[in-house]
């Protein structure tokens, strides 16, 4: 009982634009007593014909390519599903071994794992940018290299002109985007949460979910009305990407987790979250 006393979100109202995870991350809410609104804000977009990625593949194997950095565990599972008609998983895994790999934390990792291959450079967290460049500059020489960046739905402005202004040739690979839901129904009904001053807790755990809250808020001319109700909640960020994001629109986050995993973000917000709120509030 003195445990759950604690570390509890007991009655908190707690948006999150979670997607893929959505039921694990209302599953946690509701674990630490809180009340989840979950609005599901990104759909993945596979790239229809993604030619570049079987020609990445192709460049591969003439050993055109000097280091491939795997952003994410999906988007190389995504890779593999992409040229599927053209290479076998075998074949994808012989391509692979002609390069130096370089993960962003462990899901790539695991992939490879799985692959029974190998990374030459394992990025520690919190796994931005800074820090794949960072492990590069301490550990190879890319000057006049071919480096690929396997991209994850965006692209990576930062890291490509970190690659460039270290004298490397970046390499593209995009395999899928991020759209909005094809159903913006509960999207729309966690911003208007946010919007009526009825979210306590919101939490990011995906830049790219504040980019499409923004660009719903936008559409209907809320986006102002949005930043300052923002200022109700008690905004928390799953890690230094996201952020980032949250920066670039005018909104100061209020908790980050020391780990960038969702189980972490949720047991911080338990532990502490009820206390930074009502000294937010208490402004």
């Amino acid at each position: 009982m003195e445990s759950r006393q604690k570390f509890n979100l007991e009655g908190l109202r707690v948006v999150s634009f979670e997607s893929r995870r959505a039921q694990e991350m209302a599953e946690l809410i509701r674990n630490y007593g809180g009340v989840p609104f979950i609005g599901p804000s990104m759909r993945e977009v596979p790239l229809e014909e993604n030619r570049g990625a079987v020609d990445f593949i192709a460049r591969l194997e003439r050993e055109e390519i000097d280091y491939l950095i795997l952003l994410t565990g999906v988007g190389l599972r995504a890779l593999i599903e992409a040229v599927a008609p053209k290479y076998s998983r075998e074949e994808v895994t012989a391509a692979l071994e002609k390069t130096a790999l370089v993960v962003r934390g462990p899901k790539p990792a695991a992939v490879l794992k799985e692959l029974k291959l190998l990374p030459a450079i394992t990025v520690p967290e919190p796994n931005t940018w800074r820090e794949i460049l960072a492990e590069i500059d301490d550990k190879a020489e890319i000057r006049g290299k071919r480096v690929a960046v396997q991209e994850y739905g965006v692209m990576n402005k930062e890291l490509l002109a970190g690659l460039e202004a270290r004298g490397a040739r970046a390499v593209r690979v995009p395999v899928y985007k991020w759209a909005l839901p094809e159903d913006t129904g509960p999207l729309r009904f966690a911003l208007k949460r946010i919007l009526d001053r009825q979210a306590d807790i919101v939490i990011f755990t995906n830049a790219t979910q504040v980019d499409h809250l923004f660009q719903l808020a936008r559409e209907d001319h809320m986006d102002i009305l949005l930043r300052q109700s923002m200022g109700n909640a008690l905004i928390a960020s799953i890690g230094p990407i996201c952020t980032e994001a949250l920066e670039q629109f005018g909104l100061r986050v209020d908790l980050e987790p020391e780990h960038p995993k969702m189980g972490h973000l949720l047991a911080a917000l338990a532990e502490r979250g009820r206390k930074i709120l009502l000294a937010k509030r208490n402004k």
